[in-house]
């Protein structure tokens, strides 16, 4: 399987790379920083280098050609500026799923965040704005024909994975999780087709992450 990750260095995507390439996938990873791709080419992934707050749905959509799945896991990160929550958090990832439908790429993963929709309208809270990024993007994924998958996840942290999870429509009171959780979710998702057109907040659990995911449709 050919799966095109942008934001291809983030923490969890440079795990789900090793994951993919692990099982036998050919992971390409779509970064910004050429001083990056070392990084990448330790996971085994390929890199290319393209700057999504500048590129065009046909740029993109050269890269996506022969995909299989595109896994949306670029972010502005902390931080960052108000403008670039959107550049970023929003009109990437509504780029990637523009040229995703220009490209035929039939899954689209994205990696969003808890509590998106609740954001304040009414705030310039840096945080506030970024889950209306957040939120503007997931509503624009949602509308699309493709089989499209939107995680939310809970307050990200380095620790070791633990392959258990909590996974629904919402999950009441929020919650941690590992990176590395993140990843094998996204790897299971992109192996089993599960949660298909389906949106869901994972934290971390006592549920299986293939079990807790197949119980999502």
């Amino acid at each position: 399987m050919r799966v095109v990750i942008a934001g291809g260095h983030g923490k969890i995507a440079l795990i789900l790379e090793r994951l993919l390439v692990e099982a036998g996938h050919e992971p390409i990873a779509i970064i910004r920083n050429p001083e990056h791709r070392a990084d990448v080419d330790a996971t085994g992934a390929s890199a290319v280098v393209l700057d999504l707050e500048d590129a065009s749905v046909s740029e993109v959509g050269q890269v996506l050609k022969d995909a299989d799945a595109a896994v949306f896991a670029a972010g502005a990160g902390p931080g960052s500026t108000a403008e670039r929550k959107f550049t970023v958090d929003r009109d990437a990832a509504i780029l990637l799923a523009d040229a995703a439908e220009a490209a035929g790429v039939p899954r689209l993963i994205v990696i969003s965040a808890i509590d998106t929709d609740r954001f304040d309208p009414d705030s310039q809270d840096i945080f506030q704005l970024y889950l209306r990024a957040k939120s503007e993007a997931d509503a624009s994924v949602r509308s699309r024909d493709l089989d499209w998958t939107i995680v939310r996840p809970g307050s990200l942290v380095n620790d070791a994975g633990t392959g258990r999870i909590r996974a629904a429509d919402v999950v009441p009171g929020g919650g941690r999780i590992p990176r590395a959780d993140v990843a094998a979710i996204i790897a299971s998702l992109l192996e089993t087709g599960a949660a298909s057109r389906t949106q869901f907040e994972v934290v971390s659990g006592d549920d299986p992450i293939d079990g807790a995911l197949a119980a999502l449709g």
